[in-house]
This record gives structure tokens, sequence and C-alpha cells, in this order.
């Protein structure tokens, strides 16, 4: 595992010796550091505003405002983003959603309608999009190809790692500003600050550095709208041809909702059961956000030697059954601390069975549909997310503990593992690690 981490850290080192690199990181780590304070300063507003009385329905609807416009403009970011300038874009994009983080603290000081704020934050979400992809699409721009599979490890990881400081930092900042909504007003302004900076940020970066090649561009703009929806149709084809793509992806998705579920539970937990006080219940939020991303960091740190020793299902399934078997005693325990360690060991295990599920999609698909055949995933792995929230606000009692919820996860996970353990012992030819 030593040799892994070190693996790691070597591989930042070189990727920083590029210049462009180095700036394309700091909008990625400024934008996305931005990003866990404006989504905290919302979870915040809408979990823990001592005006609201909340409920798993509000917070499964706060989850469909920031995830699904992922899901229903991602597909499409692409069209747009190979027609812009992509520096451009992380410049005007970030300064928009600094502009529009401001109208979200003005909304929340004025106490408007919840339809009129979740509108606000549906606008900012709805940018991010084009941030993320545009930052991606990038990547190949500013490291050469012997070290773009690198840059693709070392690149979204650290910038989950600044979302994860960024969320800490807004539970930091909830605590010393005063009660009430001027406490997330104040926050979201702080989140605008640093969307504005990293906009700023982009303009070290040449205007054309980015691309894309205007030789390159298809011509009319509905014309590629309608290549994308033939495309998507082709890479559903193509997984239907491609049995362990498939059934990782679904196998993904299965994971996802446990986490989305599990995750809307214990947002109710420590608003109605752990807590006596907004604070303390944000004190508790903050520790969960730490220990959770804590669990994603060492999958990232671990998953490349269990992948090697197992196989990637085989990882898989380990992961998914060691989450089944472990959040049974743990969650229905109904304590924090039991439940800080099930937060822990389920980041773990899903982001260390993402990471896999990454590898045996790029290894099995063919690269003609691999673009495609990502972008599917990544409506599955939101809409996943945003349906287990649904179905949490059906079960959840007031006060979040829901036995038959936590069974329900363990059940699932449990038979997730029995699915992908069945598939590799089925799969054709061995696996390659």
């Amino acid at each position: 595992m030593a040799g892994t981490r070190g693996s790691l850290l070597h591989d930042g080192r070189v990727l920083l010796r590029f210049a462009g690199f180095r700036r394309l990181l700091t909008v990625r780590l400024l934008s996305q550091l931005a990003d866990g304070v404006y989504q905290v300063a919302l979870a915040a507003y809408v979990v823990f505003s001592p005006e609201n009385e909340t409920s798993a329905g509000a917070i499964a609807a706060a989850m469909a405002v920031l995830l699904l416009p992922y899901s229903l403009l991602g597909p499409f970011a692409g069209v747009l983003l190979d027609r812009w300038r992509r520096r451009q874009v992380l410049l005007y994009g970030n300064v928009l959603r600094a502009v529009m983080a401001l109208s979200t603290a003005a909304l929340l000081l004025a106490s408007v309608p919840t339809w009129l704020f979740y509108l606000s934050a549906l606008s900012v979400t709805a940018v991010n999009r084009f941030i993320l992809a545009g930052l991606s699409a990038a990547l190949p721009r500013v490291v050469d190809s012997e070290r773009l599979v690198m840059g693709n490890s070392v690149s979204p990881t650290a910038g989950t790692i600044a979302a994860t400081l960024g969320g800490a930092a807004a539970l930091g900042l909830q605590v010393l500003a005063p009660d009430g909504p001027t406490a997330d007003a104040w926050v979201v302004t702080c989140a605008a600050v640093l969307y504005l900076t990293a906009g700023l940020s982009a303009l070290r970066l040449g205007r054309d550095t980015l691309g894309p090649d205007p030789t390159l561009v298809q011509p009319r703009l509905l014309a590629a709208v309608a290549s994308t929806v033939r495309g998507l149709a082709d890479g559903l084809r193509h997984l239907g041809h491609r049995r362990v793509a498939a059934q990782a992806l679904v196998a993904m998705g299965a994971l996802r909702f446990c986490y989305g579920a599990l995750f809307v539970m214990v947002l109710m937990l420590f608003r109605y059961s752990w807590s006596e006080t907004v604070d303390e219940g944000m004190a508790l939020l903050g520790v969960a956000v730490g220990v959770s991303g804590a669990g994603f960091f060492l999958a990232a740190v671990l998953t490349p030697w269990c992948a090697r020793q197992l196989g990637r299902l085989g990882w898989m399934a380990w992961c998914a059954a060691g989450a089944g078997t472990l959040v049974l005693p743990l969650g229905l325990a109904f304590q924090p601390t039991p439940m800080l360690v099930a937060a822990f060991l389920v980041g773990l295990a899903t982001q260390g069975a993402k990471i896999a599920t990454d590898t045996v999609v790029q290894a099995t698909v063919d690269d003609a549909f691999r673009g495609r055949v990502f972008a599917l995933y990544d409506v599955q792995y939101n809409v996943a997310f945003v349906g287990a929230a649904g179905v949490a606000a059906l079960m959840l009692p007031p006060d979040g503990r829901s036995a038959p919820l936590v069974v329900a996860a363990a059940l699932l996970y449990l038979l997730t593992a029995l699915g992908i353990f069945r598939l590799r012992l089925r799969t054709d030819t061995p696996e390659p690690r």
C-alpha cells in the first residue's frame, strides 16, 4: 500500500512540471472548492435551518435540484464545449456562477418562496456541468499522451478532495456566523467569491490553449444535438453486446442507490435525533463529511492494489459485500459513533467500486463507443442517487430512524455482491487485473 501511495504522490509531482496542467488544476481546485462550499450551504439551509421543518421529501427535492442537471445536460454539454473556446467557458462560466450565487444569497435573506430559491440553485448547478466537462475536455491539451491516464487519475481525485474541504470549510463558517438565514447567505457569498477567483485564474491560460480546433467542429448546432441523441442510443445498443460492462454499470447503480438512501437517513438523524441545537447538528454533519471523504481518499489509495490482487470484479464484489455486512450492525444501533464508522466504510466501498467500474467499462467497451457509454453512466449514477432519496422520503419517519431502510440497503448490497461474484464466475475470458 505504501507503494501505491507513493505512486500517487509521484504522479502528482510529475504532472505539476507541466505549466498548463498546473494552471488548469488551479481552476479545478478553486471551482470544486467553491462547489463544496455552495452545496453544503444549500444543505444547511434545507436541513438545518431553524425556520424550516425539514422532511426527507425536502432533502430529496434538494438533491434533485443539485444532481438532475448533470443527468439532463451532461450528454449535451460536449456539443457546446466543442464549439466554444474552453478557456472562455471556464472564465465566463465561473463568473456567471459567482453572480448567480450572489443572487442565491440575496434570496436567502429575502425569505422568498422555496421554488424560487431552488430555481436559483438549479441555475448554478446547471452551469457546473459545463465547467466540469470543460475541465475534462481540456486535459489532453495540457499534458502529453503518455501521461493522460495519470492526469485523469490525479486531477479528479484532487478536485474531489477540494470539494470535501470546501464542504468542511462551509460547516466551519456556519458555526462562526450568526444564526438564521444570515449564516447561509454569508457562506453562499463566500462560495461566490471562490467562483469568481476560479474564473479569473483561467486567465493564466492562453485564450486558445484549451481548444477546440475550429476545423473539427460540426458546422450546424441542431445537427450536432441530433447526432448526440443518436450516439446515446448507439451506446445503449453497444452495451447490450458487452455483458460485463452492462452488468457492472447496473451493479454500480445499485450501490449508488444504497449510498443515497443511507445519506438521506443520516441527514434526518443529524437534524432530529442526535442534536439538540442546529450548531450541534452541523458539527456532526461536518464530522460525517470528513470521515466519508477519508473513505473516498483511502479507496483511491487501496483500489489499484486490491484490484490487482482480487480482479476488478472481485474487488467490486468485496466492496459491496463488506458494506452490506457492516451496515446492518452499525446502522441499526442508530447512534452517532457507529453510524460515522459506517459512513467511512460505505464511502470507501462506494468509491472503490466506482473506480473499479470505471476501469471495467474502459477495458471492455470499444473505444469508438466509450464516450457515449460514459455519458449514459453519468446519467445513471446521478439518477440512482436522486431516486434513492425519493424512496427514502417515503420510508423515513420524522426522526430518521428506519430499521426497514437499513435492512433493505444491507440486503441490496449483499444481493449486488452476489450478482458480481456470479458475473465474475460466468465471464468467459480471464479478467484483466
